[in-house]
């Protein structure tokens, strides 16, 4: 009987086994089939823009003076700080010579927005065509090269219109594969004026929401010269005329005879965010502790604005820096960048060429 209990107890145990051995082998097959965890993906590259869609947007300024090409891409780095010289400008319309340059000197402004102060119609049509500028910036932040190859396309493409060479007013000169634009006078500086989209011979597409400003456009081809500014009155400020150039040989602007580096947060400088995994102190975007948005505009009481639309393949507004989401109806500043009188300047006796 003793034997018979032990092995009834064992066959019992057995089956015990066996009902539950299934759901254990399942199990542990499904676990091994089971997909590994997915990776961490690996961060998304920015959309760069085309070299047509670049040349597009340095059409504007491509055939200003170097110079003034590297004060507006620097100072199109900070688009609230442009927006705020000019309302501060508008405000201080009084104010002329060294006066003005003193009053310029003591405000917060990266030196490339004081500089552009020399040049108040500049300065204006960059807080009207608010949105041109953001994309201008963050492009030069994020392709620097590209953007000066841009450059010197469309003033080859010029040149071989006929709509670009020496004058009065203006040297225009080669070296190397580059063409270079300076003042024929170190004293005065002449802003061209010239149709951005036909001055390059065959016509090129507009800039979404480009608005023309008094004094820097010309409705037919060709190039003309206005009103001509004297850069003495700031010579002895640091961020004068005379500390501005470009390197054309390292694509790179010249500030002080050294590199020009941005410490604007405005604009993510994505290939060293992606490469890096955060925000560092090179290529162009400076924020030193990081990056931080929600700043917003401190000149005239606007709360914002209100996004206008976006250009394929560009980025319009303050999107990747988060200090602001858009601008005002058709791209302007929500401010009322009202049209200013070439303050500071004098007739220069140019002429359409």
């Amino acid at each position: 009987m003793k034997f018979i209990k032990q092995t009834l107890s064992l066959f019992l145990s057995c089956c015990l086994v066996l009902a539950t051995a299934p759901g254990g082998f399942a199990a542990q097959a499904d676990q091994s089939a089971a997909p590994p965890p997915p990776a961490q993906s690996a961060p998304v590259q920015a959309a760069q823009q085309t070299p047509e869609q670049l040349q597009q947007l340095v059409a504007p300024i491509a055939l200003y003076p170097d110079a003034l090409v590297a004060q507006i891409l620097a100072a199109a780095t900070y688009p609230d700080q442009i927006v705020e010289a000019d309302r501060w400008l508008q405000q201080h319309s009084d104010l002329k010579g060294e006066k003005l340059g003193k009053e310029v000197d003591k405000q917060p402004w990266d030196p490339s927005v004081k500089a552009l102060v020399e040049f108040p119609s500049v300065l204006a049509n960059m807080d009207k065509n608010l949105a041109w500028t953001s994309s201008l910036g963050d492009a030069y932040v994020n392709q620097q090269q590209d953007v000066m190859n841009a450059v010197q396309a469309m003033r080859d493409r010029a040149e071989k219109a006929g709509n670009l060479k020496s004058t009065d007013q203006e040297k225009v000169s080669q070296q190397g594969q580059n063409i270079v634009i300076e003042p024929a006078d170190p004293e005065v500086v002449y802003v061209p004026e010239y149709d951005p989209w036909l001055v390059y011979g065959e016509p090129i597409g507009i800039w979404p929401g480009w608005y023309s400003y008094p004094g820097l456009y010309l409705g037919v081809p060709g190039i003309a010269f206005g009103l001509g500014f004297g850069i003495g009155f700031f010579g002895g400020f640091g961020w004068g005329w005379g500390h501005w150039g470009y390197d054309w040989h390292n694509h790179g602007i010249m500030f002080n005879h050294g590199a020009y580096i941005s410490h604007s947060r405005i604009f993510v400088n994505h290939n060293t965010f992606n490469r890096a995994g955060g925000f560092h102190g090179t290529g162009g975007f400076h924020g030193a502790g990081g990056f931080h948005g929600g700043g917003g505009f401190h000149g005239g009481g606007a709360g914002g604005f209100s996004h206008a639309g976006t250009h394929s393949g560009a980025f319009s507004g303050f999107n990747h820096g988060g200090v602001a989401r858009g601008f005002s109806s058709r791209g302007q500043s929500s401010f009322g960048g009202g049209f200013h009188g070439g303050g500071g300047g004098f007739h220069g006796g140019g002429g359409r060429r």
